[in-house]
């Protein structure tokens, strides 16, 4: 042992301690405070339960082509030989430009087998003016509906669309769940 060491008390050992475990609690408050405060990035997305369909996604983005379009809920299409979604509502059930409700063909129709056909969004033709959404919720069961895509959304700071939506469906979410889908389940 050195001249200057003296040996360490009970005292000592003790009061060293609590400072060693008020500095780790210190510590452990800080860094929680600072996980809490982290800023987490959000994006905008769209309420399907909200969305009143008025069509103003068409019209108010700030993008030639609209960054929302119409989404197709599987589950619980009903898969109809006359749907509200796809044909005008006073049409006649023969396929033509003129007897469907999108004004860009953006949904086509394949018959699976009597009555039931499957229709698809193809989202390069959609515009996001929700017709069919609409038609789809009045008088189908709303298994099409409208979403944001982030591969085609600015997040602008003020979106347009969300400052004119009528609905206020409009929300910001985490962009690590960007995505606000129906559910089957959902009463």
């Amino acid at each position: 042992m050195s001249e200057n060491s003296k040996p360490i008390g009970r005292r000592d050992l003790l009061k060293d301690g609590l400072r060693g475990g008020c500095l780790i609690g210190l510590g452990l408050v800080a860094g929680s405070a600072a996980h809490k405060n982290r800023k987490v990035d959000m994006v905008w997305q769209i309420d399907p339960y909200t969305c009143a369909s008025c069509g103003n996604c068409a019209t108010y983005c700030v993008l030639e082509d609209s960054a929302v379009k119409v989404v197709q809920l599987y589950e619980i299409c009903a898969y109809c030989d006359f749907c509200p979604g796809y044909f005008e509502p006073e049409a006649e059930l023969e396929p033509g430009a003129e007897n469907e409700l999108c004004p860009t063909g953006a949904i086509t129709r394949k018959f699976i087998e009597e009555p039931y056909y499957e229709y698809t969004i193809d989202e390069a033709l959609c515009i996001g003016c929700a017709k069919c959404v609409k038609g789809c919720a009045a008088f189908g069961n709303g298994s099409l509906f409208l979403q944001v895509r982030h591969d085609r959304c600015l997040n602008c700071n003020e979106c347009a669309i969300a400052a004119a939506c009528p609905s206020g469906a409009f929300k910001r979410v985490p962009a690590d769940e960007p995505y606000l889908l129906k559910r089957a389940d959902h009463s």
